[in-house]
């Protein structure tokens, strides 16, 4: 069972800034054409959401950090975030 404090933590993953976007890119593409202009540019990513038992202070974090390092983002290609809701 869980206890009475749970967090909600977000990890936002994205392709580096160097790294080619093909989605990205095949999106920008397509807006014009559906109509919608003045999008300079698309990029694409991951979003997760982990519910935490207990609170999001700075341990719960840090260990969420190495989830995200170890498991929901490639730190070669990839930045993430991690930030409570």
């Amino acid at each position: 069972m869980r206890g009475a404090a749970v967090a909600r933590v977000v990890v936002d993953v994205m392709l580096k800034p160097e790294i080619l976007d093909p989605q990205g890119q095949a999106i920008a593409r397509k807006l014009p054409q559906l109509g919608f202009e003045g999008v300079a540019a698309v990029r694409q990513g991951k979003r997760f959401e982990l519910e935490l038992d207990g609170p999001a202070d700075e341990a719960a974090l840090a260990e969420v950090r190495k989830i995200a390092e170890t498991l929901l983002a490639n730190p070669v290609i990839e930045t993430f975030e991690v930030h409570a809701l």
